[in-house]
């Protein structure tokens, strides 16, 4: 059986109090594995191509804004999880696509 990779976001406002090690416990507790995980500072381009999705809603603006406000911690699992907090991809197809903007294949250990 082929492992089936998701991509999560621990957003700024939960880097911001020091949550990320709270959030890693959860997923892990949840029997998921992380194997790949960087605290970034995200661009604003890279921002609005991630929420491209979204364009056309009336938050876009809002939430590119607060995607960039702060470090966040990009990271690969095993399934998906969702969080208030965090984002997590919401397919297979955009796991792949989303891993693929953060992370270079030599970075997923695991």
């Amino acid at each position: 059986m082929a492992i089936e990779r998701t991509f999560s976001i621990i957003k700024p406002d939960a880097t911001a109090r020091n949550l990320t090690g709270a959030v890693n416990a959860i997923i892990e507790k949840a029997g998921l594995r992380i194997v790949a995980q960087k605290r970034i500072l995200m661009t604003r381009a890279q921002a609005e191509t991630f929420y491209a999705v979204h364009k056309a809603r009336p938050f876009f603006g809002e939430l590119v804004d607060f995607m960039i406000s702060g470090p966040v911690v990009v990271q690969v699992h095993a399934k998906s999880i969702g969080e208030n907090s965090v984002h997590g991809s919401d397919a297979a197809e955009t796991a792949t696509i989303e891993i693929v903007q953060f992370f270079a294949g030599n970075e997923i250990v695991g």
